[in-house]
């Protein structure tokens, strides 16, 4: 019988070297592959500039969830944000959602302000209380050409 140990070496190498790619991947790409402990909940905004799907959801400085789809509706003339939340949280009915901005680079991400005193938001539920994004562009050019 002969015997393969360099093949076996590199077949175990390579083996390895996959299974390291298939795991930074999945992390990386934070895919979320059998469990979701996640619920979801809608919020309307007027404006949502520079705010992306996988954003961040952050509640007194800690990450809670992310922006899972952002849809138009056009009825209402409104940007509506699917939020996931971890189950973990439970939102109140008079809770804040607003689109703040991050660092001076301008990353947006999405604060919730919890609520005091409020009924829970059930999953498929809605954040009725919304503030929109400050476009600073815009202030800059209202004060420049004295419309402040």
């Amino acid at each position: 019988m002969k015997k393969y140990p360099k093949e076996t070496a590199v077949g175990i190498f390579v083996i390895v070297g996959l299974a390291a790619i298939i795991y930074m991947s999945v992390k990386l790409g934070d895919v979320r592959m059998f469990a979701d402990d996640h619920y979801r909940v809608q919020a309307s905004f007027n404006d949502v500039s520079g705010l992306r799907e996988k954003s961040p959801v952050e509640m007194m400085g800690v990450p809670i969830g992310y922006v899972d789809r952002i849809d138009l509706d056009l009825d209402n003339r409104k940007a509506v944000l699917t939020l996931s939340i971890e189950n973990r949280v439970h939102l109140l009915d008079d809770a804040i959602a607003s689109v703040k901005t991050s660092g001076l680079i301008g990353d947006k991400y999405i604060k919730i302000t919890p609520g005091g005193v409020g009924d829970p938001i059930e999953p498929g539920g809605v954040i009725i209380e919304t503030e929109s994004a400050i476009d600073i562009e815009d202030l800059i050019s209202k004060y420049v050409f004295g419309k402040v």
